[in-house]
């Protein structure tokens, strides 16, 4: 008996929100039955059967598509009408990441998120926490006469941020800093006295920010981390180079803030220990 109550519930449910989608849509009956090529009566009948049964899977598959809403929805199976293509097209976003940080989406999402704790893996050593000079040395080849504009964006994040009234979490590969002070790979050719000035204002950063800015170094030989940045439980981006990748639904949010947690469990050199670190790394500079 229960079984012919739920599935009498389950076509008045279907009639509906058939009804409420023709209604949102403003399509009239002649409309939808011109839009899946059936007679006026089918979706007369559709509409007005008061019995048990439901139609079959192409005719409200075709009623769905016509009416932009998911089957699901129509048969009662989700509280969600979007389709599934309509509910990620929402929740991911593609914009242009530009080379430097006169990037107003960027900082757009870090207002967006005041309050809550921002975790960033970063492509590499942050531009907010760079001196002037790193910033200049690194920028001025491709940028030119905009490289102020782009220090100038650096510092007003590095203000911005220390304003916050949030935590800021940054998990940096181990190999970054060291191949900084070193001056190979991307750093070949920075002076000494650039890199020591930079090492000595992270250490002062870390004086004056901490525990509001921490900052964690992992192994990346042991783990893997794309450059990502996880603004409190609101947005997770991810940094393809020329473009930003970013997700709003809640589980991939979820998904990535577990990443970050794990780089952090597994980090070798914890943000307390870091003035530590980087007074060694100083000591290898010649």
């Amino acid at each position: 008996m229960q079984d012919k109550l739920d599935k009498r519930n389950r076509a008045k449910l279907f009639r509906d929100r058939l009804a409420d989608a023709m209604t949102d849509k403003q399509m009239n009956q002649s409309q939808l039955a011109r839009a899946i090529g059936v007679d006026r009566s089918t979706i007369s009948q559709l509409l007005n059967d008061d019995g048990t049964r439901l139609p079959n899977a192409q005719v409200v598959g075709e009623c769905a598509s016509a009416l932009g809403i998911s089957t699901d929805w129509l048969l009662g199976l989700t509280e969600r009408p979007e389709r599934a293509a309509d509910l990620l097209a929402a929740s991911m976003t593609m914009t242009r990441a530009p080379r430097a940080l006169v990037d107003e989406q960027i900082f757009a999402w870090h207002k967006e998120a005041a309050g809550y704790k921002i975790r960033h893996v970063p492509a590499g050593l942050p531009d907010m926490l760079k001196t002037r000079e790193t910033l200049q040395w690194e920028y001025q080849p491709s940028l030119g006469r905009t490289t102020d504009q782009a220090i100038g964006a650096s510092e007003d994040r590095l203000s911005w941020m220390r304003s916050l009234r949030s935590d800021y979490e940054i998990a940096l590969p181990q190999h970054e800093l060291e191949v900084f002070a070193t001056a190979e790979g991307y750093y070949t050719g920075l002076p000494a006295d650039i890199r020591l000035a930079q090492i000595d204002w992270l250490i002062d950063l870390h004086d004056q920010l901490y525990p509001s800015l921490r900052i964690f170094l992992y192994n990346a030989r042991k783990l893997y981390s794309a450059p990502i940045t996880i603004f409190g439980p609101l947005l997770s981006v991810i940094y393809l180079g020329r473009n930003y990748l970013a997700f709003r639904d809640t589980e991939r949010v979820q998904a990535f803030t577990r990443h970050f947690d794990g780089l952090v469990r597994e980090a070798e050199v914890s943000s307390r220990h870091l003035p530590e670190f980087l007074s060694a790394l100083r000591d290898q500079i010649r």
